[in-house]
């Protein structure tokens, strides 16, 4: 298994929630992290709470210039690049009928293709490394939520996106996977204007009996499981559920 130490790692929306929580778990431990999103302020207060090992790069990872600008400067603050985590993604909730093709595209976009084109540009310096690529995918995939599809589908298509890109990059010995994470307190929903922090917090709270270990989720606990698939030298093609047991689907029956 990699050592954490030295490691140069990619993390994008790594301004908050679990890309934060990764980006600090992963210079706790030694790693050389860029960190990359939309708010600079974010970033930058992140950044400079973790020190000189860890650097922040301002950018939309929608936007191919940006998406360039981005991989260019995490592969010069690293002295190369080990890993990817492509954590950045949003959140477009509603029922059927209410659903916007607009809205639609702008979350694939995100969600989905951002990454795609990120693991291209990145696939060169990771071949030189025998580095990976980590995706972010989620527990909507296991469980059905109402006025969730938009989400669920994007979160599928990650899911689709690692095998096949698995298959592809083993040659070069380019490890992809994914991590799918149960109810966790970040700003997804905030950011898309669905509720505030405290409402926010308060319905993941009342789904803690729907986990088997009967809590929600640490963002810390899903950075323990990304810096996994970025050691593990023999995984690839899997996705790791860090559920606390939400995906058993538990009943009182």
């Amino acid at each position: 298994m990699k050592s954490l130490k030295q490691m140069s790692v990619l993390v994008t929306g790594g301004g908050s929630g679990i890309g934060a929580g990764t980006a600090r778990y992963l210079v706790e431990r030694g790693a050389r992290v860029t960190i990359c999103g939309r708010r600079e302020d974010r970033l930058v207060r992140v950044a400079e709470s973790l020190g000189d090992t860890c650097n922040a790069v301002p950018g939309d990872v929608t936007l191919s210039k940006d998406r360039e600008r981005i991989v260019q400067k995490a592969i010069t603050h690293g002295d190369g690049l080990h890993g990817l985590v492509n954590n950045a993604g949003n959140m477009y909730r509603g029922a059927l009928g209410t659903l916007q093709e607009e809205e639609l595209l702008k979350l694939f976009h995100g969600n989905v293709v951002a990454g795609l084109m990120l693991a291209a540009l990145c696939e060169d310096a990771l071949a030189l490394t025998a580095g990976a690529v980590v995706f972010l995918g989620s527990i909507h995939n296991r469980r059905a939520f109402p006025g969730a599809s938009p989400y669920a589908a994007t979160k599928g298509a990650i899911e689709a996106l690692t095998r096949s890109l698995a298959a592809e990059l083993g040659a070069k010995r380019i490890r992809v996977n994914c991590v799918a994470p149960g109810a966790v307190f970040t700003e997804l929903n905030q950011r898309a204007g669905l509720l505030d922090d405290e409402g926010a917090f308060a319905r993941l709270q009342g789904m803690a009996d729907l986990h088997a270990l009967g809590r929600i989720g640490e963002v810390e606990e899903v950075a323990e499981a990304i810096s996994y698939f970025l050691m593990a030298e023999w995984v690839t093609g899997t996705v790791l559920e860090v559920d606390g047991g939400l995906a058993l689907g538990l009943t009182e029956v």
